[in-house]
């Protein structure tokens, strides 16, 4: 049984989805610390004729101290939702399969979600079933684990029956591998492939949001992907 763990990140890039793919469990980590400072939580980059585009979702920080991703709230205020709709439009105007998946966007966007976590979600839902994903996805609060660290994903493993748990190589440092070996659970080594493919608007920028993928290539976006099998990480 394999299992893998990620924040919740805002429409993330195709590497995030491959780590979903490579697993058999993959656990949303809604209720650890939200980051300070700038977070793939709540922007990303997509591409049009100027170059990179980044779009971000606003939330309420200030005066709050330390909030758990699951409590972060979106700021409604301003009118950047129709901006951004605006920019994606504008954006793909020429993307095969742009009118195909605008609409979650629009959907999402307009349905004044209260937190951070519900946006991320729905993108994240919608893309694993454009992609034919099989992997069961559950949220942290579901399991009623708290915790930080090493000994918070140890505790995720066990909790799942988790006989291997897969990380991406550049966060394999961050991890005691003693625990792991306590618990009986293999800790795999995981190196996404960066997909290269042909982008509108010239020159190729790598590890956009998987929505750039989408909205060009649409059903045969997973055939880009380039998933690498897992190492084991003795």
């Amino acid at each position: 049984m394999i299992v893998s763990a990620a924040r919740p990140y805002f429409c993330p890039y195709p590497g995030y989805f491959a780590k979903i793919l490579a697993c058999d469990i993959f656990v949303i980590l809604d209720e650890v610390q939200f980051p300070l400072g700038s977070t793939w939580i709540t922007r990303n980059r997509f591409k049009n004729d100027q170059g990179t585009l980044w779009m971000s979702i606003p939330v309420k920080e200030k005066g709050l101290g330390l909030q758990k991703i699951s409590d972060v709230k979106i700021c409604h205020e301003g009118r950047w939702r129709k901006k951004h709709l605006a920019s994606l439009r504008q954006a793909y105007l020429h993307a095969p399969y742009r009118d195909e998946h605008m609409g979650i966007f629009e959907d999402v966007l307009s349905c004044d979600h209260e937190s951070i976590l519900e946006v991320n979600m729905a993108f994240i839902a919608y893309v694993l079933k454009e992609l034919f994903c099989t992997t069961r996805v559950v949220r942290m609060s579901e399991l009623g684990i708290q915790g930080k660290g090493t000994g918070l994903i140890v505790d995720i493993c066990r909790s799942l029956g988790a006989t291997r748990y897969l990380t991406q190589e550049s966060s394999r440092k961050w991890l005691d591998g003693v625990p792991f070996h306590q618990a009986g659970i293999e800790v795999w080594s995981f190196s996404p492939l960066s997909p290269v493919y042909p982008q509108l608007w010239g020159t190729f920028i790598p590890n956009l949001s998987i929505f750039d993928l989408l909205f060009t290539y649409g059903p045969k976006s997973r055939s880009f992907m380039g998933i690498t099998d897992a190492g084991s990480g003795h």
